[in-house]
């Protein structure tokens, strides 16, 4: 006796078989990224909603579409839009640039300014100040790019220097070295040039506030041509993780894939450190929770630290401005405040991270 087709039609749906795993975790991530996405648009409003003057979210809109020339207007499109931009701007190129300096050194303890990078840019602040006699921060933006981006080349010849070539732990021993010393060279500067240690005490905190809008202008092609690059790594980077000989095994270009990551964190560095200073624990922290979230696979951890980068420094901009009546946090130092719990929980749970 034939069944009939609804019974057929039961018994074929009861055996088909289950989603893959992978499918189900692609699909997780997938949302998590959506999730990510939304967080980020509500902190953009937020961010250009909340501050010591008193708005609304209409006049926020408003202020967006129509310059009005009101006063409300001039404070969110020229403080608060800028700022939220540029913590956008520079949340993103600090997560992807830790992401890819952990891979590249296969350490997870590794930051942006393992390379110099921040040591770079602000010796150039400083000779700028104190030797050139610059005042303003548009002139001293790209001498702290300009130095981010030297002292990043420095550190690669150097750790390239040798037969072995620019193995992780001698990229990772020429940055500490090239940092030690610019921080000599920094000290003894600023300790004979007053107006230069005041202007780097503020500056070194790290901070959003009074950015003009022309920095993003002039920073964000350096930023999007950095994030490219560091996203088109990221299976280069998975076969690199692997080890060099499994790398090359499976078509990897080591070398090759070095020079992009290094040219990559130099742009992203470069621009983040220039536009609001020299921010700790975002570019090590971040790409942390990214891979505790989705796995070790760069093709998740990439997009994961672009989006939960820029998230932890509007949180914390919003914070500062918040934490103290009629005064405000810089971000840096809120970051830290944040950053440093997180970061020993993460130490702590993952025995792999431990130097």
């Amino acid at each position: 006796m034939t069944a009939p087709p609804a019974a057929l039609g039961r018994r074929s749906a009861a055996r088909k078989p289950p989603p893959e795993p992978t499918a189900v975790r692609s699909a997780l991530r997938g949302g998590g990224l959506l999730v990510l996405t939304g967080l980020l648009l509500l902190l953009v409003v937020l961010s250009t909603w909340i501050g010591t003057k008193d708005t609304t979210l209409g006049q926020v809109w408003t202020a967006l579409w129509n310059d009005d020339g009101s006063y409300a207007t001039d404070v969110i499109r020229q403080l608060r839009l800028p700022r939220t931009l540029v913590g956008l701007m520079t949340g993103a190129a600090l997560g992807v640039a830790g992401a890819v300096m952990q891979a590249v050194t296969r350490n997870p303890l590794a930051d942006p300014g393992l390379l110099g990078v921040n040591a770079g840019a602000s010796a150039a602040v400083v000779f700028g100040i104190g030797v050139v006699g610059l005042a303003g921060f548009g002139s001293l933006v790209w001498f702290s790019f300009v130095g981010a981006a030297l002292t990043t080349v420095i550190v690669y010849v150097l750790g390239a220097s040798g037969r072995a070539g620019p193995t992780p732990v001698r990229l990772a021993l020429a940055g500490a070295a090239v940092s030690a010393s610019l921080s000599g060279v920094i000290a003894g500067l600023t300790v004979f040039d007053s107006a230069t240690y005041d202007y780097l005490r503020f500056w070194m905190v790290g901070s959003l506030a009074g950015r003009e809008p022309e920095l993003v202008v002039q920073l964000l092609p350096f930023v999007a041509i950095g994030l490219v690059i560091a996203l088109l790594l990221a299976r280069p980077l998975n076969s690199l993780a692997l080890g060099e000989e499994l790398g090359r095994a499976l078509g990897a270009r080591i070398a090759r894939t070095r020079i992009a990551a290094v040219i990559a964190v130099t742009l992203l560095c470069g621009a983040s450190t220039a536009a609001a200073g020299p921010i700790g624990f975002v570019g090590l922290v971040v790409p942390l929770v990214a891979r505790w979230l989705t796995g070790p696979d760069l093709r998740w951890v990439l997009p994961y630290s672009m989006l939960l980068a820029p998230v932890l420094l509007l949180v914390s901009d919003i914070i500062g401005r918040v934490a103290l009546p009629g005064d405000e946090l810089e971000v840096g130092a809120v970051t830290a405040v944040i950053g440093a719990p997180v970061f020993i929980a993460m130490v702590c749970r993952r025995k792999e991270a431990s130097l």
